[in-house]
């Protein structure tokens, strides 16, 4: 697969570059107002207004990135903000219904602290 599209696109340039060649003399023509430029000028004039074009294509693309960036990033900060605001409002409705399950994790959690405080005080305390 990889080989014979290699050989298609030589095979294209090829295509291209005998179209170039074999008719040199009206290489390219531009009309401008009903006025045809041809010849090395008519080269000449079609690159600079393609060229243009061009600039002028990547120099709105790059602003329209630009304005996307900063909208999406402000619906970001908004959706996040959003996203955060519920999650406390679920918190505390599930507040009162997670009481009974707090409870023993509550008393688990004194009982670790206070072994833990005891051991602490043991290391201090000179030998």
């Amino acid at each position: 697969m990889k080989t014979t599209a290699k050989i298609i696109i030589l095979f294209l340039f090829a295509l291209l570059l005998l179209n170039v060649f074999a008719d040199a003399t009206d290489f390219m023509t531009v009309n401008i107002d009903g006025e045809e430029i041809g010849g090395p000028l008519g080269w000449l004039v079609g690159l600079v207004f393609a060229g243009g074009g061009m600039l002028i294509a990547t120099i709105v693309m790059l602003f329209v990135g630009l304005l996307l960036a900063v909208v999406f990033t402000g619906v970001g900060v908004i959706v996040v903000g959003a996203l955060g605001f519920a999650a406390g409002a679920v918190l505390l409705a599930l507040a009162p219904l997670m009481l009974p399950l707090l409870i023993p994790v509550a008393i688990i959690w004194y009982l670790v602290a206070r072994s833990r405080k005891d051991r602490v005080v043991l290391e201090k305390t000179p030998a």
